[in-house]
């Protein structure tokens, strides 16, 4: 069995940089893909980017590409999501997911979630 956890997020302006990190207990962390979703209130929970079992393949949605950076250590049993320019749209709850899939541009199958973390982003 696999627990993510999520931390960092937080009330933030417009512009501003945040990095989410989410610790996975269990076993085996570094056979996972991991990736990240976020869901606002009304809208159902959308893809955000996923990152590689070696961390050297990186995904992102159109939506964050380019703001966005995903990361792992796998010693740590991490893994990150760096957001800068951050835009009112961007407030949600972010959550961290594993899968047994491979990395992609999204993750169909999702096998392991965090609780969440919320982040606002405020003008």
């Amino acid at each position: 069995q696999v627990q993510p956890v999520e931390s960092g997020g937080g009330s933030v302006q417009t512009g501003d940089s945040r990095t989410l990190s989410c610790v996975a207990t269990g076993r085996r962390f570094e056979t996972y893909t991991w990736g990240w979703f976020r869901q606002s209130p009304g809208k159902e929970r959308e893809f955000v980017a996923s990152v590689s079992l070696s961390g050297s393949n990186t995904y992102y949605a159109d939506a964050v590409k380019g703001r966005f950076t995903v990361s792992r250590d796998n010693a740590k049993n991490s893994v990150y999501l760096q957001m800068s320019s951050l835009k009112p749209e961007d407030t949600a709850v972010y959550y961290c997911a594993g899968t047994r899939g491979v990395a992609g541009p999204r993750l169909p199958v999702v096998d392991y979630w965090g609780q969440g973390t919320q982040v606002t982003v405020s003008s």
